[in-house]
């Protein structure tokens, strides 16, 4: 199946290459996107054409920043519902906790969870960022600039400490340095907005708890994400769950809103099963946080949600067929790099 993005994505595209020169509504018809479609809340658009059509319009307009350019003339409104959703959440985490849940409603191409940074001192938000350049830089660019806006109360600057992105340098550093007042590191494994820790409590100025229960159960009962499976979902749930809340089965069906029977049948008749779904993504958390971190072996414990040591060493027997420790010492990490 063909993921769908909302065109609101584009939002901005059409006047931005009018400005620059060239025929932004031409563009998006080339690609079989209707011109009126990003100014729309409700129009959906293919992912793969939405990245091409940027890709072209880079190369077409001379300007290997488009990405960039066009996340300028977006703002945290382009998200529909789950803007209301973000701004009225009590603090940063918990706006980045419910933009986890919720931002594959603007793009199942883009999502953004809270992972331990490597160096220890710092969250970092992770977008999953779509494989081509200008749509990354698209979508890390927004992730920022919502950030700035649901912080505005102090100043916009939310203490992002660096930025990396996975793929090779498209405009001169001194452009990123300018759009994102700080490091930009290129090549990396995954695309990283590095903050400070203690930014994820910071309280926001517009948060009221009674608004945002009536967005987040506006958002749950009105959208499924169509692009994904049962299992995926399901795996998204632990993925953000694992270390930070109840991962029990019950909890988990709760979430998908039905009975841990029903959640079981099926997980079954896609050949898997809430446990297998559980212990992979513990699996894959703890290879994580054993070779690219130097975190102690009590925390990453916690962190995986078992309880306690010796449970983390039997596990990773069965993962790794070594224990965590001399898995660590075999790996060649990148801290701090």
């Amino acid at each position: 199946m063909t993921p769908l993005v909302r065109a609101a994505g584009l939002r901005g595209l059409v006047p931005l290459l009018d400005a620059l020169g060239g025929d932004g509504a031409a563009l998006l018809t080339r690609f079989h996107i209707d011109p009126d479609a990003p100014d729309s809340d409700d129009a959906l658009i293919p992912a793969g054409a939405a990245a091409r059509v940027l890709e072209t319009a880079a190369a077409r307009t001379g300007r290997p920043d488009l990405g960039l350019l066009l996340a300028e003339r977006q703002d945290i409104s382009i998200l529909g519902p789950l803007a209301v959703a973000i701004e009225t959440s009590p603090t940063i985490g918990a706006a980045i906790d419910c933009a986890s849940r919720f931002l594959y409603i603007h793009s199942p191409t883009l999502s953004i969870v809270q992972v331990p940074d490597p160096c220890g001192s710092y969250r970092a938000a992770v977008p999953g960022a779509p494989p081509q350049p200008q749509a990354t830089e698209l979508g890390v660019g927004l992730i920022h600039r919502v950030l700035s806006q649901v912080h505005s109360a102090y100043g916009g600057a939310y203490g992002l400490r660096s930025v990396h992105l996975p793929h090779a340098m498209l405009a001169p550093q001194a452009r990123y340095a300018e759009f994102f007042g700080a490091e930009v590191r290129f090549g990396r494994p995954a695309a990283l907005l590095r903050m400070p820790a203690t930014l994820m409590s910071s309280p926001l100025d517009g948060r009221d708890s009674v608004l945002r229960d009536i967005a987040v159960d506006y958002l749950a009962s009105h959208f499924t994400d169509p692009g994904q499976t049962l299992p995926a979902r399901v795996r998204g749930t632990l993925a953000r769950a694992v270390g930070t809340a109840d991962v029990s089965i019950v909890s988990v069906a709760r979430w998908h809103r039905m009975h841990p029977r029903t959640l079981q049948r099926h997980l079954a008749a896609e050949g898997t099963s809430y446990e297998a779904e559980l212990d992979d993504i513990r699996r894959q958390r703890a290879y994580q946080l054993l070779t690219e971190t130097v975190l102690p072996l009590s925390q990453i414990t916690g962190m995986l949600g078992l309880s306690e040591q010796s449970a983390l060493t039997r596990a990773a027997r069965r993962w790794f067929g070594e224990p965590p420790s001399r898995l660590r010492r075999r790996v060649s990490t990148r801290l701090g790099s």
